[in-house]
């Protein structure tokens, strides 16, 4: 297994920079896991016990357990991450946005103003862009006030080595140059990630039972859903989130087998599709540690990002907040200034 081999020996904590990293609403830490694979020291803030734990087991970072407002004060970092809680986004959410008690965004604006990063990034669900783009705007007009050059673009895993696909929106705030990480031309398949237990049947395998069958035929046929959406070999999965891999629902994460049985993903299989190295454990029960992967940045994307992060970063400030609040600014494209 070449490719995990790549993923476990690439993917492990090996701190060389003096600066520190921030990580808000960390999870269990797949954004610092691939920071800390790019040489940052990281300190992570979760509101989710298991997921802290997580992260403390694996990480050389410190993570605390705890719901951050806007009271709170920041240790010093000069780098800030993080991906803000995005129900309020949501049509469940119903729009609220800054109004909305889990509105994430609050607390990111705020960290970014007490600390004045040289550098700050956040990760988002791609409707920000979409439905949901007024917010968008309000959040970026928030943060080019605070003097900084603002990039995003909506980034498909799949492109970056990660055998899955699965679309997330970045932003930078930045003083320097910057450019995102290339994308690979040849993609990650299921079968590399996962090929060597995919189609065994270890003592913790659960299975489909017969009634749940006939709902994920039913689900399918009424979604039109031209193949099963089982996993292929062949080719890279479909999104994982904690609804599919957590949930007996009608696009839960599974494995066909040669018998025709449909076997749950398990949480190795699972973890190895985000790019989690095999050395990397979970916490808590089994619900939870489906949710922590889920919800996870994928490490090795994560990696790249702190890669070009990093040489942002090195550049150092190449324009003062009063330069870049006086050019000529929408929050709807790229401000260039190069």
């Amino acid at each position: 297994m070449e490719y995990v081999n790549y993923i476990n020996k690439l993917l492990k904590p090996k701190i060389t920079e003096e600066q520190v990293v921030l990580d808000l609403f960390a999870g269990c830490g797949g954004l610092s896991l691939g920071f800390e694979a790019a040489g940052y020291k990281t300190i992570g803030y979760e509101m989710d016990n298991a997921a802290t734990q997580t992260y403390n087991r694996n990480l050389a970072g410190d993570c605390t357990a705890i719901k951050l407002d806007l009271d709170f004060e920041y240790p010093q970092a000069e780098i800030v991450i993080g991906g803000p809680p995005c129900q309020p986004f949501s049509v469940g959410g119903h729009q609220k946005g800054f109004e909305d008690a889990r509105d994430g965004f609050p607390i990111f604006i705020d960290a970014v103003k007490k600390l004045n990063p040289s550098v700050f990034m956040f990760e988002n669900v791609r409707g920000l862009l979409y439905t949901n783009k007024w917010y968008f705007e309000l959040v970026l007009e928030e943060l080019k006030k605070l003097g900084y050059i603002i990039e995003f673009k909506l980034l498909n895993a799949v492109n970056f080595g990660v055998p899955q696909n699965r679309e997330r929106l970045f932003v930078f705030g930045h003083r320097a140059k910057f450019e995102f990480p290339k994308s690979k031309i040849s993609k990650v398949t299921v079968g590399e990630a996962i090929g060597d237990i995919m189609f065994t049947i270890p003592p913790e395998s659960k299975f489909l039972n017969a009634s749940m069958d006939t709902y994920v035929a039913n689900y399918e046929k009424a979604s039109a859903c031209v193949n099963p959406r089982d996993l292929y070999a062949d080719r890279p999965a479909r999104t994982l989130t904690c609804r599919n891999l957590a949930g007996a629902t009608g696009d839960m994460q599974r494995v066909k087998l040669e018998d025709g049985r449909r076997r749950r993903l398990l949480h190795r299989e699972a973890a190895r599709l985000q790019t989690f190295p095999d050395w990397f454990e979970f916490e808590g029960n089994e619900t939870q540690r489906y949710n922590q992967i889920g919800n996870a940045v994928p490490p090795l994307l994560a990696y790249q990002l702190a890669q070009s992060l990093k040489a942002c970063y090195n550049l150092g400030e190449l324009y003062t907040t009063e330069e870049i609040i006086e050019q000529d600014y929408s929050p709807n494209k790229v401000l260039t200034l190069f």
